[in-house]
């Protein structure tokens, strides 16, 4: 077995009936470089192959009534392909609406916890093609976050990938095995006796990043502080239903801007989403005065040597929306996430992972079901949105033997936080993959195809 960190137990711990916490992603495949042919059974074979060596596809949620600390990851020694892998089909004429609005539909589905923690759904009848004639598919994969965090989650789908269509399967990988009540409780107990140690150790961060941010907080070199957004349409309790929207922009135009103006890709994703969300709010009279704030997951991975799955951190990032002139916007973007950066580099990186060991499942199942029933998701909400930008290989890959010409990634939304924008580049593209409640944000194709818009604003400032 093997024990859940705190960090990845939390995301179990904060679902509540309409705040599912899993991950997504929308992949469009070309079938026509399949192997064979694409056949759904050819398609479900192969992935069998490839779960043989990822033990974590493999793996399920196990724990004791008399267990003081996390579950674990067992074994699941009934594992069936089938269980997780489902086929549906695109009404005609099968464009990007009927396929958001079918993936929206997955995306509000809780996953079974009585099983692994994942499924894959397979969407033929794309763009009214026949994948077995060569023709498009999509597919929409959706993991736990208790699972992943956005670099496990990209390992995971390298793994479902290759650069080759005919790539062969990698050797079987054992899994962590079984455990049963018993040794799930003894060893748990071991674990919460030794919380006291793993406290000193959070109380000596936290003491530390504490007095960094007030010196930095003197010469005004903070980012955002939580619970300073301004209030918008997206920033309420959210129901279980989801919707969803993409676009895909050339990430040509995305270096061409980033070297214009002498900025990171980052700064240049963080102010096309400023720019989109500035014209969706003016568009309905509800832009406020003062600049949103996202919140950006940071990667520690490299930084963190905390045992889990979910290696992260986060950042507070004004979108400087209050800003009309796209050039100074940028500008301002790039500079407050530098101090932002700093900021968030001079806090202890598993300060996250250290404090989210003590807390217990009751105290945060609590504590989110009291936030969605209070009006502080509406008059307080802790950030406006949360922003994500995921690197992804510029070779060309391939899925199962289908070559990918698309992933749009799609997180997870909160109460107080009904939009997520997440972004990967791939192969010369940047794909936007947009969330949210439908019944705070309808429109999410507006924001969608306000990307391309944002893009030749901020190429036309570059002439």
């Amino acid at each position: 077995m093997q024990r859940l960190s705190g960090l990845d137990a939390s995301f179990l711990y904060l679902e509540t009936p309409s705040q599912s916490l899993h991950v997504c992603s929308i992949l469009e495949l070309d079938t026509s470089t399949m192997p064979g042919g694409y056949t759904f059974d050819r398609l479900r074979d192969e992935l069998a192959l490839r779960i043989k060596a990822m033990p974590q596809f493999r793996e399920k949620l196990a724990d004791s009534p008399l267990n003081l600390d996390h579950p674990v990851w067992v074994e699941d020694d009934h594992f069936d392909v089938g269980r997780h892998l489902h086929r549906i089909g695109l009404p005609p004429p099968g464009g990007r609406t009927e396929l958001a609005d079918i993936c929206g539909h997955i995306a509000g589905l809780p996953l079974d916890r009585s099983r692994p923690l994942w499924e894959m759904w397979v969407i033929e009848g794309v763009a009214g093609t026949d994948a077995q004639q060569g023709g498009r598919l999509a597919v929409m994969t959706k993991v736990h976050h208790a699972c992943v965090d956005g670099v496990t989650g990209a390992n995971l789908m390298s793994q479902l990938c290759s650069t080759e269509a005919d790539a062969a399967p990698p050797d079987p990988v054992d899994g962590v095995g079984g455990a049963n009540q018993v040794e799930i409780a003894l060893s748990g107990a071991v674990r919460f006796a030794m919380r006291p140690l793993r406290l000193a150790n959070a109380l000596s961060g936290t003491a530390s990043s504490v007095v960094k941010t007030v010196l930095r907080a003197r010469s005004g070199q903070t980012m955002a502080p939580p619970f300073a957004a301004p209030r918008t349409v997206f920033n309420a309790s959210i129901t279980p239903h989801r919707n969803v929207a993409f676009a895909q922009l050339d990430l040509e135009d995305i270096k061409k801007v980033k070297s214009y103006f002498d900025v990171k890709v980052n700064d240049v994703v963080m102010a096309l989403v400023s720019g989109v969300l500035r014209q969706f709010l003016l568009d309905r009279d509800e832009l406020p005065d003062s600049s949103l704030v996202a919140m950006v997951p940071v990667s520690v991975h490299e930084k963190s040597d905390r045992p889990g799955r979910n290696q992260v951190s986060g950042m507070f990032s004004s979108l400087h929306t209050h800003i009309a002139d796209p050039a100074e916007r940028i500008k301002a973007i790039a500079d407050a996430n530098s101090v932002g950066k700093q900021h968030s580099s001079a806090i202890s990186a598993t300060l996250l992972q250290d404090w989210s060991q003590f807390a217990a499942p009751a105290v945060f199942g609590m504590a989110m079901r009291a936030y969605a029933r209070t009006s502080l998701t509406k008059s307080m909400p802790v950030h406006n949105l949360v922003v994500s930008n995921v690197p992804g290989p510029q070779v060309p890959l391939y899925f199962l033997g289908s070559e990918v010409n698309a992933m749009y990634p799609l997180g997870p939304v909160f109460h107080g936080s009904g939009l997520n924008i997440t972004v990967m580049s791939l192969t010369g593209k940047l794909n936007v993959g947009i969330i949210g409640c439908p019944e705070l944000v309808p429109d999410l194709w507006d924001l969608a195809d306000d990307f391309a818009v944002g893009m030749e604003e901020l190429l036309v400032a570059t002439r």
